[in-house]
């Protein structure tokens, strides 16, 4: 599989290497996500005026799933905000390498938590919730508020980036869909890493950190688990550490045997096509239940919710696994199958994106002119009216975009029925179906 290290080229390695771009995002954005919740707080409490509901579910939203998550993996999570504090408390240092060890407790991460299914329940209750958060901007706020204390207060007691690894809703997200990508970081040649002492990648030194989230590059074979963040790049005494531009969904090709991963794909599948129906269609009774909260129809909804994730979209694959020696085939077979999910998965996404994003971007530009709803008119626009943005290019992007995901997930799925010796033909047809039921939703 043909591979371009991007960091060969000298300009490239200098500006990773270099902090100081890095920092400099990263107070950027630590700014806009204060301000966010400020603003949810304290200005308008109308959800589509409001500037925190805007651009954190608007304009942040159109960014990660049309743009940084297909095309940089990870990218988002080298850039993210929410661990700073954590992360400046925890090390006693802002930019360089402290000279000391990191303060506070420093624990290692429970092992038995070591996985995504905290990653998972978090979506899904963001998931479930999810009508009323993107309508009003102070329950957003709370939640932006909380990410960020909850990254402080584990970062204080827990090593390293244990909320982005093992907590963050959106850091699950991301992570799945990063095995699609075209950017990589990897090692060269893990032989110089196996002849290397002190291990500089893992532990840091006077370069820089240890892997912020706990991995040691040499073992590192999917996105998943890397968040870009560029530390063993600056450590690495062997220049043995290579961003690389590869192909689409190459992580793909040895697909995953772990349950978690499996069940975070129907999460994704199953959230999209709700959202679909609940956010875009015309059944208002649907829409009512997912708005009143803590009622019977709500509780009604919640448990179709959880029954289409845990159960209806689960079932057709794991008959397709049925034939196993023991329960530990059983799981390999289907954990392995499910990964033909993820980019139809991530199509799902991005065709539910294009008709959320296009009917509400025209917010994005009242918000800038009045962010905090004090009657401001910065850019001049307070006279310009809400209209839906490129209505003709909608419904052909999204047929595009979903029928490019169900080929691409058919040819997954011929690989990973390979894999573990079952006919492709169910989990195709199983794609195609879901396919239909997205494009009836959404066209």
């Amino acid at each position: 599989m043909n591979r371009i290290e991007l960091t060969r080229n000298s300009l490239v390695k200098r500006a990773l290497v270099n902090r100081y771009p890095q920092f400099a995002l990263f107070v950027a954005m630590l700014f806009g996500y204060i301000f966010a919740i400020m603003a949810g707080l304290l200005s308008t409490p109308v959800g589509n005026s409001n500037f925190s509901i805007v651009f954190v579910w608007v304009a942040w939203w159109a960014i990660l799933i049309l743009v940084a998550v297909p095309l940089f993996g990870r990218g988002w999570c080298a850039v993210c905000p929410i661990p700073l504090p954590g992360e400046w408390l925890q090390r006693g240092a802002t930019l360089n390498p402290p000279q000391r060890k990191p303060r506070w407790a420093n624990r290692r991460w429970p092992k038995f938590l070591s996985n995504i299914w905290l990653q998972n329940i978090f979506f899904l209750l963001l998931a479930l919730f999810s009508s009323v958060v993107l309508t009003l901007p102070k329950l957003t706020s709370v939640i932006l508020a909380a990410m960020l204390f909850a990254a402080m207060g584990l970062g204080m007691v827990f090593e390293r980036r244990s909320f982005c690894r093992y907590l963050c809703p959106v850091g699950g997200f991301i992570g799945i869909y990063s095995q699609t990508a075209p950017i990589e970081l990897r090692v060269k040649d893990r032989h110089v890493c196996a002849a290397c002492t002190g291990k500089p990648c893992y532990n840091g030194s006077a370069s820089g950190y240890g892997c912020p989230w706990g991995v040691f590059p040499p073992g590192l074979s999917k996105n998943t688990e890397c968040g870009l963040c560029l530390e063993c790049l600056r450590t690495c005494p062997y220049d043995n550490i290579a961003v690389n531009l590869r192909p689409f969904s190459a992580d793909l090709q040895k697909p995953s045997a772990r349950m978690d991963e499996a069940f975070k794909a129907f999460i994704m599948l199953g959230s999209a096509m709700i959202y679909a129906a609940v956010l875009l269609g015309p059944w208002g009774e649907v829409k009512n239940a997912a708005y009143q909260i803590g009622t019977g129809t709500w509780f009604f909804y919640a448990a179709a919710f959880l029954a289409i994730i845990f159960v209806v979209l689960p079932l057709p694959l794991a008959l397709c696994a049925l034939r196993f020696k023991n329960l530990e085939t059983f799981k390999k077979r289907f954990s392995t199958l499910s990964t033909a999910l993820i980019p139809l998965g991530l199509a799902f996404w991005v065709a539910f994106s294009l008709s959320f994003v296009l009917s509400n971007g025209s917010y994005v530009l009242a918000s800038l002119n009045d962010p905090l709803g004090l009657g401001w008119d910065m850019i001049g626009a307070a006279n310009i009216a809400w209209r839906p943005l490129l209505p003709s290019f909608l419904v052909p992007a999204q047929t595009l975009t979903l029928v490019g995901g169900l080929i691409w997930s058919g040819r997954t799925a011929q690989k990973a029925a390979s894999e573990v010796d079952v006919s492709p033909v169910p989990p195709v047809l199983y794609c195609l179906a879901a396919t239909l039921v997205m494009l009836w939703l959404l066209i």
